[in-house]
């Protein structure tokens, strides 16, 4: 660095981002001189400390003082920032200015004053893109008063006494292509974020009534190039849990017991889909159930400790181990660096510098009354625990991973918060520089009846970087020992049930990693601020109706229509009948399905899903003479054929009434036979307050189907639909109860309903999986047990009347409960709907008749 200039002292005005951070340069270059002085700069929050000062031998007389973050502002000229002063397009190539608003003059006058009377001056903004912008911002103020100032850039990562000193002794040029990097990346946010937010607001605000934020008054619809795909993938979590069909599967599970323990066998298969075919493999073992040992694996396995630091692993891990979000562990580690007690908390980086003193930096945690004594092991050459860090292949080039830069056992100004997140730091920290845990597995493999098993254990030989990393664990189970060939009779084998689950909710630390280190905390409280979405205690996050519906309004803009979505009238159903004021349209999603739904949506919520199956379907100008309220239009379906049974025809002309039965067994079969294609996203439910979510009329015809199941023995295995344990088989005729399945002439099993409609309530359930009797206990007392045979094999109209009484019978009751309107099917069963409209159909999760399947309280479990 040559310094240039003449004799005497330079007067150099230093310049940081916050005051707490000018304070801590200022006392730190002071303290040999031992002379700071303090004054009141023209902003009462923003003080100038004076001090001398050798930089490179030349004496130098000091000025500290700071901004408090971007001392400037991006905006439209005045005669656009007025909401209805043009068309929100116009704002894509309306011009901008940067400027110092009216609450932040007074530090500018501060700078020019001081600037004025300096020669050089020396910039100790954060080391990033934003900090390099703010430092340019702040060249302006000062250049504009001084045009002959030396300007300076100081790098540093820690307020620590090292740090400070070296960048002050070698300074560098401010880099003027990353701050224009900014520039850019807040012009384009300024016009995206500005425009889309005018046009949605004013666009919604008059044409629908938004009750999300409980002021319409004051809503504004804001739109954000990084926070509208967080939304996105909010919503779309949320419509694939919501349009998730729980499947039902069966595996094989056995254990073996001996004087060393226990050992718990899975099946190599996983699980099937197909009751059958699992009934008839676990009797195969039954009936064999000699296991032989025919592999046994013993390998040494590592568990490496994590990468250095990051801002975004900092996020995760505090939401993951602490529960606190992503702004808050931001705001505390900031408090932290700014006190000297952890590095710039804002950086990419996951790899140290070769030139960084680790060892010294562990050597400062010795002293720690909890990891302490790590720390002593971790530096004692004989303990061989020390492992230089892993390389993340992250660098940023700006800053080092984050890393803790001070001791401390507490301080007594800190909060809990403080404590967890400098412990996090340390620890993490000591973890990297620490050799990875040890530990000896072993897997042993045997055969039942041709069927393969296997079992696995695990032994922590060295806990290594465990022993300081309490937030990590590495368990496992202790196995008896087996010898290839070994042969014995499982203790338990079973045959166990399952359903398949929907994935969870995202959660915060799912969402981290969008925008930049800055700002990607900001534009997830945005979404909770706007009433987008809603986040529950586990961290955990749900749209809005009013952040569903803005997903899908963009999700229509950016996808091509297909031609049945032309206006014209044949596009229309039918008229809606729970809102009675628009008209059912036929419908495309992008991702394929069909649909028809309301032209009201969203204040009113009424669709049909039609089933997946499809390939095309087209509204027809034939009526239907028997549906009402009319006129219903009929739709020409065409399904694929490898969907549905081969005697039926792929081109089906249909109604969505509820008359045309064939329509409605083919939906039934052809659900049943494409779970592998992409699910349907149920996108009509609005929030309660038990977070269940409740729509109107939503007219669901899919139903469950079961295959037939055959026995060559008439014995059948004990089932408990929620997972059951059953060792080998059980007579049919040994079941409780004391009503009569109308079908199959066996007693009936009575149990009771867990569903939160109908949680204490006891039915009767036939034992034969294939038959789906059902009937409330109450209902037995007041008239006959509804019930229905089995499905019928003589062809078509057979199959059509078994498969719409299976659907009865498996479903249930003779009555609905709560307030709701109820209608009565052809084989005067009950139905209801949140409209009070008679439907057809009810749960096909649960089968409870009172409800529908977007609504019901087993949804998602």
């Amino acid at each position: 660095m040559h310094h240039g200039g003449g004799g005497g002292a330079i007067r150099v005005l230093n310049v940081a981002e916050k005051p707490s951070v000018a304070k801590s340069v200022a006392e730190i270059l002071s303290r040999p001189s031992g002379g700071m002085r303090s004054r009141e700069g023209r902003s009462r929050y923003n003080r100038v400390f004076e001090f001398d000062y050798s930089i490179g031998g030349r004496a130098c007389h000091m000025l500290v003082t700071s901004v408090t973050g971007h001392l400037m502002e991006l905006e439209f000229d005045d005669r656009f920032r007025r909401w209805h002063s043009c068309d929100p397009a116009d704002l894509f190539h309306a011009p901008v200015r940067k400027s110092v608003p009216q609450d932040k003059q007074d530090i500018k006058r501060t700078l020019e004053e001081e600037a004025r009377k300096c020669q050089w001056l020396v910039l100790w903004l954060d080391c990033d893109r934003e900090g390099e912008n703010i430092a340019y911002e702040v060249i302006d103020i000062c250049a504009g008063a001084n045009s002959r100032l030396n300007i300076w850039r100081a790098r540093f990562s820690a307020l620590i006494d090292r740090e400070i000193h070296e960048a002050v002794q070698h300074l560098d040029r401010p880099n003027k292509l990353f701050a224009d990097a900014v520039d850019a990346r807040q012009e384009i946010d300024l016009r995206i974020g500005a425009s889309f937010t005018r046009f949605q607001t004013m666009l919604l605000k008059d044409a629908f009534v938004l009750d999300d934020t409980g002021d319409d008054r004051n809503i504004i619809l804001s739109y954000g190039p990084c926070q509208f795909p967080t939304l996105g993938f909010i919503v779309e979590r949320f419509w694939e849990i919501q349009a998730h069909e729980p499947e039902e599967f069966w595996t094989i599970n056995c254990s073996h017991t001996s004087d060393e323990g226990t050992a718990s066998f899975g099946w190599i298969r996983g699980h099937l889909f197909d009751y059958s075919s699992a009934v008839v493999i676990y009797e195969m073992c039954v009936e064999e159930p000699m296991a032989t040992v025919q592999n046994v694996r013993n390998q040494e396995k590592l568990k490496y400790p994590p990468y250095p630091l990051s801002t975004i692993e900092l996020q995760k891990r505090a939401s993951r181990y602490f529960r606190m979000s992503s702004e808050h562990t931001m705001k505390v580690a900031e408090e932290l660096y700014q006190a000297g007690f952890i590095s710039y908390p804002r950086t990419e980086t996951d790899n140290f510098s070769p030139n960084t003193d680790l060892h010294s930096i562990v050597h400062e945690q010795v002293a720690h009354p909890n990891w302490g004594t790590y720390a002593q092991r971790l530096l004692d050459p004989e303990a061989r625990l020390w492992r230089n860090p892993s390389n993340g292949g992250h660098d940023d080039k700006a800053h080092p991973p984050i890393h803790p830069t001070k001791f401390s056992a507490g301080e007594t100004n800190w909060t809990d918060n403080h404590k967890k997140l400098y412990e996090l730091v340390v620890r993490h920290f000591l973890a990297c520089c620490s050799q990875p845990a040890v530990g000896a597995e072993t897997t042993v493999e045997i055969d039942i009846a041709g069927e393969q098993f296997n079992a696995s254990g695990r032994v922590v030989l060295a806990k290594n970087y465990l022993d300081v990393y309490r937030f990590d664990s590495w368990g496992g189970t202790l196995l008896p020992t087996y010898i290839i060939g070994q042969q014995f009779v499982p203790t338990t084998l079973t045959l166990d049930s399952g359903m398949t689950r929907p994935p969870p909710l995202l959660a915060e630390a799912d969402l981290l990693g969008i925008g930049t280190d800055a700002t990607m905390h900001d534009h997830i409280k945005k979404l909770l601020d706007r009433c987008y979405a809603t986040k529950d205690a586990n961290t955990r996050f749900s749209p809005t109706n009013l952040g569903e519906a803005l997903v899908m309004g963009y999700d229509e803009m950016g996808s091509s229509r297909p031609v049945n979505e032309t206006q014209n009238s044949i596009e229309t159903v039918r008229p809606c009948a729970a809102c009675n004021e628009s008209e059912m349209f036929l419908k495309q999603r992008p991702t394929g399905e069909f649909m028809v739904g309301c032209r009201g949506f969203p204040q009113c919520r009424n669709v049909v899903w039609l089933p997946r199956s499809l390939s095309g379907a087209a509204v027809t100008d034939q009526v239907c003479p028997t549906c009402a309220p009319g006129p219903v239009y009929k739709i020409q379906f065409k399904f694929r054929r490898r969907d549905i049974p081969p005697n039926f025809d792929v081109d089906h002309l249909g109604c969505i009434g509820g008359c045309d039965d064939i329509l409605k067994e083919l939906m039934e079969l052809s659900r049943f036979g494409s779970h592998s294609q992409t699910a349907t996203p149920a996108r009509n439910q609005s929030q309660t307050a038990s977070g269940v979510r409740q729509g109107s009329s939503r007219q669901d015809l899919h139903t469950s189907f079961h295959p037939a199941v055959q026995f060559t023995n008439g014995q059948t295995p004990v089932v408990n639909p929620q997972g059951f344990r059953s060792t080998h088989t059980q007579s049919s005729g040994n079941a409780s109860g004391q009503v009569q399945c109308t079908s199959c002439r066996e007693p009936c099993v009575l149990r009771t309903a867990n569903t939160e409609a109908n949680r204490g309530r006891k039915f009767y359930k036939c034992q034969n999986l294939a038959c789906g009797f059902f009937a409330w206990e109450d209902d037995v007392e007041n008239s006959a047990p509804r019930g229905r045979g089995g499905r019928g094999r003589g062809g078509r109209s057979s199959s059509r009347q078994s498969s719409a009484s299976a659907s009865a019978g498996r479903r249930g009751g003779t009555q609905g409960r709560g307030r709701r309107g109820r209608g009565r099917n052809a084989d005067g069963m009950m139905f209801v709907a949140a409209t009070g409209e008679p439907v057809y159909g009810s749960c096909f999760i649960c089968g409870d008749p009172t409800h529908f399947a977007n609504v019901c309280p087993n949804l998602g479990r």
